[in-house]
């Protein structure tokens, strides 16, 4: 399996921005569709965006026009950006794929 680290996670006040990195151990993130997932406590975990290998991407309605995915290939990376963040938007999220293990999550916490 390989491994994936998020990153980029912290505390931001509403209406904020954050952008979320997850970089992958091996050279996966062309060939694979990539997801990203949040819980929030008490919450069952939730699929908040994806892309595929081919670039096309999906969002949470709640999500769609303030976050935008997106991969750099060549650092095996794929982001998360998130504008107009909103205090529900608080959760641990964690990004996978079909040939990753789930990684540790990062923290995003949006005070109102």
């Amino acid at each position: 399996q390989v491994q994936v680290v998020e990153s980029g996670g912290g505390l931001v006040q509403a209406g904020g921005s954050l952008r979320l990195s997850c970089a992958a151990s091996r050279s996966i993130v062309s060939a694979y569709t990539i997801e990203w997932y949040r819980q929030a406590p008490g919450k069952q975990r939730e699929e908040v965006a994806s892309i595929t290998s081919t670039g096309s991407t999906n969002y949470l309605d709640s999500v769609k026009g303030r976050f935008t995915v997106s991969r750099d290939n060549a650092k095996n990376t794929v982001y998360l950006q998130m504008n107009s963040l909103k205090p529900e938007d608080t959760a641990v999220y964690y990004c996978k794929s079909l040939v990753t293990n789930w990684g540790q999550g990062t923290q995003v916490t949006v005070s109102s």
